[in-house]
């Protein structure tokens, strides 16, 4: 299904919501009813087909509720699209505080999401569960405050009136949300650079961290003798290792050598601290010469100080970052480092009647602030760099200044917890790989929509296995999986020649599909089906045309899928409908409409399954309800959870395909009084014979003679 829009061209027909303009810019088709027509368009990305080696093609299925033992799958994956990605060099807020490239993050990366906590969207930690490249045209969003993004036109950003694409499409009342100047995106806003990290920043941080809690003294000691002896020492004993690590390399660097130590061991709630030391008179003298106050501080030592002191004193918690000490010269070098970056402070007198007085340096500003100063002059500690929790509200200026188109270009996204991250500030969607990839260790991006798998040598794998001595006839199903007749089935013929080896050999089969495509075989499955060993099932989700191709894009339309029917009927091959699967309070309406058109086209009989969300595809689906039928969302995932025991999904054998509760008992009763005024379902199926198999010989076996 493919539309021309003034001064752009929008193809809808794969399984993205939207493609973004440029893949197939020189090529204009008319709307057609079968959206499956559409994949062999020539400005398309070649889409590559590669052997899948196996011994077997047949699967044996052992769940109570399907109604078949055997499947054969021709094909793994699809060439439905997905188009939400993000320049490679975006900076993503990573769970430790710090920040790294998109196109770094690897499986099993902690990183920060978001999730709604009562009236708060809140930063939570979240895994990276997959991580892929795509080829895409691109857009640089820029923003207020100077913030640029580069994503293609299908990626969403958060905005104050909730998720937006980048890019619109279609038109009127069907256009989707998309980001206009002055949406205002939610989050902190551009990331910081971290502060040059060469010598002066090491001078920096060894200054700060050994001021702020080191201990190194010179001592001097009266004998009886009368001999004077002087004992010099460096001690820096820390609970947090990420911190001592630092140091004791920073000082390998200006060959200061310390030995490592365990200081106090664990007791109770009390951590262990490991410690350095050193007590050579050159080593100390050496570290009191490295941690002098500079007469000019450059930038870089100054960024290297305050990651110091911050690690040796200083604290993050409750939206609070504070500096304390209680020496007045450490006080103002503070001050002074953080006015170098342009940070505002205040400083809060805490008297002490038994001891020092203390002064806190408070940074302000809030969380932005905060990870400015995280990212410009990173500490060690990454324990206190948690934000786990915060609201995400900001006041930085975020509003949307422009959107401007790109070239084509490598784009990248991930698969997260929490179906979100934070890339360079703002609050950014993620997609959602598809498991069968993910088990084979693919990318759902690029691999996804253009590396298709088909059973090499099918016919010859099935003939094998039909010739074992051992082997019991029993009903096949094409289609379990994966439909039969993905596109490619037009040129590649992997389903057509599994089906002339089982009409060869007399073989029992059913075949599902939602494609038209199942007509170029109608000759083997007539012929099949004249001798009971053949029947065929096409699954009709909505008779709505527009829901259709918001739905199921590349999937033939209701028409296209009850003339098929029609056309099976009429040819004598024993068909049904599968009304699948059925969306309550979106599609279940439907259901008695889908039915009466089926009998219509002559079915026989009728099935219908509830919709299941397993784990790898719930946050999709909600993801769709919330962009294409928000004032409904909520109410259709109540029904679902109704009927699936308060959860998204139910995994049990038997109650999985119905559902159990009131509304899943209301779904079978319409179904039963409609198939029953219908007449569909009105007498017991005939079971697909199996007596009339006849294996193939097997091979190397010497052929008859025929006299």
């Amino acid at each position: 299904m493919r539309r021309t829009i003034t001064g752009r061209h929008t193809f809808t027909g794969r399984g993205a919501l939207s493609n973004p303009p440029g893949r197939f810019d020189l090529q204009k088709l008319e709307a057609v009813d079968d959206g499956w027509y559409l994949e062999e368009s020539p400005e398309s990305i070649a889409t590559t087909l590669e052997p899948e080696r196996a011994r077997s093609v047949i699967s044996h299925n052992d769940s109570p509720d399907i109604p078949f033992e055997r499947s054969i799958n021709p094909y793994r994956g699809c060439e439905h699209a997905c188009s939400y990605c993000v320049a490679g060099d975006t900076a993503v807020l990573m769970a430790d505080g710090s920040t790294r490239p998109l196109y770094q993050l690897k499986v099993g990366h902690e990183i920060y999401g978001t999730r709604r906590v009562g009236h708060n969207r809140r930063f939570v930690k979240s895994r990276v569960l997959a991580h892929w490249s795509t080829i895409k045209p691109a857009f640089r969003i820029t923003l207020e405050d100077g913030t640029t993004l580069v994503a293609s036109g299908d990626h969403r950003f958060l905005t104050e009136r909730g998720w937006k694409y980048v890019i619109g499409s279609e038109q009127g009342r069907a256009r989707r949300p998309h980001l206009t100047r002055f949406n205002k995106l939610m989050g902190t806003g551009a990331f910081a650079e971290r502060a040059l990290q060469n010598a002066d920043y090491r001078r920096g941080y060894l200054c700060g961290l050994i001021r702020g809690d080191a201990l190194l003294k010179t001592y001097t000691c009266q004998r009886n003798e009368g001999r004077t002896d002087t004992s010099h020492q460096f001690r820096l004993a820390l609970c947090d290792l990420e911190a001592l690590v630092r140091a004791r390399n920073y000082l390998i660097d200006f060959e200061i050598r310390t030995c490592g130590f365990l200081f106090q061991a664990a007791a109770g709630n009390r951590r262990a601290m490991h410690a350095i030391r050193a007590g050579s008179s050159m080593s100390v003298q050496s570290i009191r010469e490295l941690i002098a106050w500079p007469t000019s501080p450059t930038r870089a030592w100054s960024g290297g100080f305050l990651a110091g002191i911050f690690d040796a004193e200083g604290s993050f918690s409750q939206t609070v970052l504070r500096i304390p000490n209680t020496d007045p010269e450490i006080v103002s070098w503070i001050r002074r480092c953080l006015f170098d970056f342009n940070f505002a402070s205040v400083i809060e007198h805490i008297p002490h009647h038994d001891r020092k007085p203390m002064d806190v340096v408070r940074l302000t500003g809030g969380l932005r602030e905060h990870l400015r100063f995280f990212h410009t002059v990173s500490p060690a500690i990454s324990r206190k760099l948690d934000i786990d929790g915060q609201a995400v509200k900001s006041d930085a200026p975020l509003k949307v200044v422009s959107i401007e188109p790109l070239k084509t270009m490598r784009l990248y996204d991930i698969t997260t917890e929490t179906g979100d991250f934070i890339a360079n500030g703002v609050v950014s969607h993620n997609c959602f790989a598809r498991p069968s990839h993910a088990y084979m260790g693919l990318s759902p991006g690029l691999d996804f929509e253009t590396r298709l798998f088909y059973k090499a040598d099918a016919a010859k794998l099935l003939e094998a296995e039909l010739a074992r001595p051992d082997y019991v006839c029993k009903p096949i199903m094409l289609g379990a999986n994966t439909d039969p007749y993905q596109p490619v089935e037009r040129r590649m013929q992997v389903t057509r020649s599994i089906l002339e080896v089982l009409a060869r050999t007399r073989h029992p089969v059913t075949v599902v599909t939602k494609s038209a495509l199942v007509l170029r075989d109608l000759d083997l499955l007539s012929g099949l089906a004249q001798q009971g060993l053949a029947s065929v099932a096409v699954s009709v989700t909505t008779l709505d045309a527009e829901l259709k191709r918001r739905l199921e894009p590349r999937a033939a339309s209701p028409q296209a899928r009850l003339r098929t029917l029609a056309a099976l009927s009429t040819a004598g091959v024993p068909s049904g409908v599968l009304v699948a699967p059925v969306i309550p309070a979106l599609t279940d309406h439907e259901m008695e409409a889908i039915l009466a058109a089926a009998a219509e086209a002559g079915v026989r009989w009728a099935g219908y399954v509830l919709l299941r969300l397993p784990y790898e595809i719930k946050d999709l689906f909600t993801e769709w309800l919330a962009e294409h039928y928000p004032e409904r969302a909520a109410h259709v995932m109540s029904l679902i959870r109704a009927m699936r025991g308060g959860r998204a999904n139910d995994a049990n054998f038997g109650s999985r395909m119905r559902g159990t509760g009131p509304y899943a008992v209301l779904l079978r009763n319409r179904f039963r009084i409609a198939c029953r005024r219908l007449n569909l379902n009105s007498a017991v199926r005939d079971p697909l014979d199996t007596a009339l198999f006849c294996p193939p010989a097997p091979a190397g076996s010497q052929l008859p003679l025929g006299l």
